[in-house]
């Protein structure tokens, strides 16, 4: 029987960055990524998750909806989340649609997190002003809110009515997500359940003290944990993990520190290390044996286990073998 612990968490996140795949391995971890999608339901995970990011010459996944739509076509229960969505980089009309029509699919599995986005080059790709991003995400977030009525309203000079309405009422689960008091105030301001990047107990202050300034009490607040870790392998052998395949996850972390603006916030995911002992060492990307993961869930020490299949472009092989050992292994020692 397995052991009282702590209860822990089991998230599956894929952003599809793979530094110089060719086609046929970059359709090849499309696919792989729908057999794990289906596989982690099978073993009771609680989440999967998809990333969106844009002009990456790395392949970071640019349109996260249709793997969302690809993850509910090979799954019935799992919930599933769009984290972050840039909505100024859509047209929100049609958005819309597209969430309204997948929330059906889903049978409305599908949450979001809206975000701005950081990098400039992204709005640059899609001819979206960067100066006015906040304002503009605001009226997106009320048209999207708008069209989901299915009423017809007012909408950029024109009369429009957007059908079918969603399954969910009165729409698709809308967080909003950021790492600034601009963020938390806003998310405040619209009515909406927060994402803080890192764990802030500052911005939540914030925004719980904004919704009751707004005359409502807060909404969800989701962070991640304290000191956790953000990227969580197994392997049987950790030390060959890391000398066969760190490549891989030094690759996604230093993708993203590449992208860091000056002055921001320090986020969740980030690590700063340039080569893999650093990242070894960091604790921010770990790779655990079945029994150290066991062990450290139940102290408390993982009380989420955030998994990443696709890391940095990693091959089938040490893909599936961390993901079979997490949900073969380590998940039933858990309960």
């Amino acid at each position: 029987m397995p052991r009282t612990s702590p209860r822990t968490y089991f998230v599956a996140r894929y952003d599809f960055r793979a530094p110089g795949a060719d086609r046929a391995t970059r359709q090849e971890i499309f696919a792989r990524s729908l057999e794990q999608a289906a596989y982690v339901e099978s073993h009771g995970f609680a989440s999967l998750m998809v990333s969106e990011h844009h002009a990456s010459a790395d392949g970071y996944l640019p349109s996260p909806i249709p793997v969302a739509a690809a993850f509910a076509a090979r799954t019935s229960r799992i919930p599933i989340a769009v984290s972050a969505l840039l909505l100024n980089l859509y047209e929100p009309i049609r958005l819309a649609e597209d969430m309204a029509v997948l929330d059906h699919l889903s049978g409305g599995r599908v949450t979001y997190t809206v975000g701005l986005g950081y990098r400039p080059e992204e709005y640059a790709l899609h001819g979206r002003p960067w100066e006015s991003r906040g304002q503009d995400v605001e009226a997106a977030i009320g048209v999207l809110q708008q069209a989901w009525t299915g009423e017809p309203f007012e909408y950029d000079g024109r009369t429009v009515q957007v059908v079918p309405t969603p399954f969910s009422d009165p729409g698709p689960f809308l967080f909003y997500g950021g790492g600034s008091k601009a963020a938390a105030r806003r998310a405040a301001r619209l009515g909406l359940p927060f994402a803080p990047q890192g764990q802030s107990p500052e911005l939540v202050a914030l925004y719980q003290e904004e919704c009751r300034a707004h005359g409502r009490e807060p909404g969800m607040v989701i962070q991640p944990p304290a000191g956790g870790p953000a990227n969580v392998f197994c392997a049987e052998d950790p030390d060959k993990f890391w000398d066969a395949y760190g490549e891989h996850l030094l690759a996604d972390a230093t993708g993203y520190e590449a992208w860091r603006q000056p002055g921001s916030t320090v986020s969740h995911v980030r690590d700063v290390s340039t080569t893999v002992e650093e990242m070894r060492a960091a604790g921010v990307y770990v790779v655990l044996s079945p029994e150290e993961m066991i062990d450290r869930a139940r102290s408390g020490e993982l009380r989420l286990i955030t998994t990443h299949p696709a890391c940095g472009g990693l091959p089938a092989e040490p893909s599936w073998e961390s993901l079979k050992l997490i949900c073969e292994v380590v998940k039933p020692e858990l309960g």
